[in-house]
C-alpha cells in the first residue's frame, strides 16, 4: 500500500467551505481522477484518508494536509495535477508526496495566522497587541454545545505582532495586519479567540469580521521560532533514497 501525503488551500470564496463539504468534493475528485484508492473493512468500506487538523469554517487557508493510501503507486505529481484538475479553484493541491516517516499529524503543532483587520486604526491594534503580549492570562469565552466556557488563551500564543500594510486597500481607509503563531493545545486557541483576547484586554473591536488566512502549521522549532515544513522529512528521505553515489577514478600505477 502506497501512501500520499497532500498540501491543499482554502481560498477566495471557498474559504467557507465546511470540513465536510471538503471531505466530500474531495471523495467526488478522487473518483473522477480513477485514484486507486484502499478502503476500509467492514459493512460501509470508505476511502482511507486522513485529514489533519482542518482550518475553522470561514478561514482561508495555505496550508492544510491529509493522507490517502492507494493499492496501486502512482507518482506524486501526476496524482497531484490528477486532483487539483478535478477540484473546483480555490480548493487547490498544490503539494504531493509520498509518505516515507510516520506521524504527520504529530509534526502539526503550531500554526501560523494572518489576520486582517478592514477598518482598524494601526495604531489602536498596536497598543492592543502590546496589552496582550504583556498580559499573563486573558481569559476569553467561547460557546459550545455544552454551554459558554472560559479558558486563558495566552498561554499558546507564541508571537502576536502588527505586519505592515496592505497594498491592495484605498489610502483612505484605514486598516491593520497582524501575523500570529499559535501552538495547537487543549482546548484550541482559534484566531478568534485571540481577537477577543485583543477585546478583553484593550477593548479592541474593528467595524468588520476579520479576515483570516492560515498561512503555515508545522512543527514549531523552539530555538528559532520557527514553524517548519511538515513535509519535508518525507521530501529528504526521498531524495537520499535516489541519490546515487559518484565513483571516484583512481589513475592506474605507474601512470604519469
Amino acid at each position: 500500500m502506497q501512501r500520499i501525503r497532500l498540501r491543499y488551500t482554502k481560498r477566495g470564496r471557498l474559504r467557507f467551505t465546511s470540513h465536510r463539504d471538503f471531505q466530500r468534493a474531495f471523495e467526488r475528485a478522487l473518483r473522477r481522477a480513477e485514484v486507486p484508492m484502499a478502503y476500509s473493512a467492514g459493512f460501509t468500506p470508505h476511502p482511507k484518508v486522513s485529514y489533519a487538523n482542518a482550518a475553522p469554517t470561514g478561514t482561508g487557508s495555505e496550508a492544510e494536509y491529509l493522507e490517502i493510501a492507494l493499492t496501486e503507486s502512482r507518482a506524486p505529481d501526476t496524482l497531484r495535477v490528477l486532483l487539483d484538475e478535478s477540484l473546483p479553484a480555490g480548493l487547490d493541491i498544490v503539494e504531493a508526496v509520498e509518505a516515507r516517516t510516520p506521524g504527520l499529524a504529530d509534526r502539526l503543532t503550531a500554526s501560523v495566522w494572518e489576520l486582517r483587520l478592514d477598518g482598524a486604526d494601526p495604531t489602536d491594534v498596536e497598543q492592543a497587541v502590546e496589552a496582550f503580549t504583556e498580559a499573563e492570562t486573558v481569559e476569553v469565552q467561547r460557546r459550545t454545545k455544552n454551554g459558554v466556557r472560559t479558558f486563558d488563551a495566552r498561554p499558546a500564543v507564541v508571537s502576536l505582532e502588527t505586519h505592515g500594510s496592505p497594498t491592495d486597500r484605498p489610502t483612505d481607509r484605514p486598516c491593520a495586519i497582524l501575523r500570529l503563531v499559535v501552538r495547537h493545545v487543549t482546548p484550541a486557541v482559534r484566531p478568534d479567540d485571540v481577537l477577543s483576547g485583543l477585546r478583553a484586554v484593550a477593548d479592541l473591536a474593528p467595524p468588520v469580521p476579520a479576515a483570516v488566512t492560515r498561512l503555515a502549521q508545522g512543527l514549531f522549532d523552539e530555538e528559532t521560532g520557527v514553524v517548519t515544513d511538515p513535509l519535508a522529512p518525507d521530501r529528504e528521505a526521498a531524495e537520499a533514497l535516489t541519490a546515487v553515489p559518484v565513483a571516484t577514478a583512481t589513475a592506474p600505477e605507474g601512470s604519469a
